[in-house]
């Protein structure tokens, strides 16, 4: 193939990525997440060529979606850290090329453990895998990451980087969204000044070696194969106390208690045992504090899903759905936030259908 200038090849990419899009039996799987759509479709013979991949490999073409923005991205190109990730974790699929705002990915063949375990308890020995994980991404040399925000805490300064995850949610996921929603937090009953109750009782962790971290480790993130995970999406990757990425992981996994403890001490031995012991100091004390903090900011994005997850014209099986789905959230918060006045599911219900009333678009005019 002769020489194609970058410009050339990428717009021959766009063109044969959009013949695949939309040709009879193109895609094979469309996976929607919360921040992106992703189409799985085969990788001609010219494109693959293009993308230094095997012809009619699988490759994953991923659409950010336009949401409300709940959790920090301190990198706005996950490819930038994929670039690096794929270096020392094989097993990430790597980005092929960037297109823009959207992106194409080699596919992770296996099975999505959200589909193989949805909800159950994890066995011994993928837990052990996720421990051997989270020790192989301390290890990513953090001199090859791409630079972290002007401003953002210094190594080891967990203290500061807890106040920067909690000021985000004050700054950019409760204050834009109070216009919004602000009536129907409070009819919930979500202080206004939910982060700094937060704050207050969680002050004086330990110090620990900041290294990059995944931040988003839950059953639709990883793909097993063969006993081995992969964990893909890579998009809110951050650098930062370890124990932040632990404490996500345990609660967006839905382990229960015993699960919690056993995954706990897992991801010390491991830590420990890889010569990481600094990533472990304070954790008796301090990891606490992060699984409170995934409790006490989740209850704005569940609130805010669950009223925009109405349809047009919900029934009482829709609005008794969301007012569980909130219920759950704030009793979890109801410890980090001291909350007092939790509401039941019919105060919640009530609540949901006046924002709906007030948000909810006009009717279609008549013909």
């Amino acid at each position: 193939m002769p020489p194609v200038s970058p410009r050339a090849r990428q717009a021959l990419v766009r063109r044969l990525l959009d013949r695949g899009l939309h040709s009879p039996g193109g895609v094979l799987e469309v996976v929607q997440g919360h921040h992106n759509t992703n189409y799985v479709l085969r990788c001609g013979p010219l494109l693959a060529l293009l993308l230094g991949t095997t012809p009619y490999a699988r490759v994953k073409y991923r659409v950010p979606l336009v949401t409300v923005e709940v959790v920090p991205r301190i990198w706005p190109r996950e490819a930038d850290v994929l670039r690096v990730v794929c270096r020392h974790l094989r097993e990430v699929p790597r980005c092929l090329a960037v297109l823009g705002d959207h992106s194409l990915h080699r596919y992770r063949t296996g099975r999505a453990l959200s589909e193989a375990n949805p909800d159950g308890e994890v066995g011994e020995e993928l837990m052990r895998e996720f421990a051997a994980f989270f020790v192989r991404t301390a290890r990513v040399p953090v001199a090859q990451l791409p630079p972290p925000p002007a401003g953002w805490p210094a190594d080891g300064d967990s203290d500061g980087f807890l106040r920067r995850l909690a000021d985000f949610t004050e700054r950019r996921v409760h204050r834009p969204n109070r216009a919004r929603f602000g009536a129907l937090f409070d009819a919930v009953g979500i202080p206004e000044d939910a982060m700094a109750v937060f704050l207050a009782h969680h002050t004086g962790l330990t110090s620990r070696p900041f290294t990059l971290l995944h931040t988003d480790v839950h059953r639709a993130n990883v793909v097993v194969r063969r006993g081995r995970i992969a964990v893909i999406d890579w998009e809110l990757a951050m650098y930062g106390d370890p124990l932040h990425d632990l404490a996500t992981h345990l609660v967006r996994m839905g382990y229960g208690k015993e699960q919690q403890e056993r995954m706990t001490r897992l991801w010390a031995r491991a830590m420990t045992d890889a010569g990481l012991s600094g990533l472990t100091a304070g954790l008796a004390d301090d990891l606490g504090a992060y699984v409170a903090f995934e409790y006490a900011q989740s209850v704005f994005p569940d609130t805010m899903r669950a009223a925009l997850a109405l349809p047009d014209h919900p029934r009482d099986a829709h609005f008794r759905a969301a007012a569980d789905r909130v219920g759950r959230a704030l009793g979890r918060a109801r410890e980090p936030l001291r909350l007092v006045d939790v509401p039941d599911g019919e105060r919640i219900e009530e609540a949901l259908r006046e924002w709906h009333a007030d948000h909810a678009p006009p009717p279609a005019a008549s013909p």
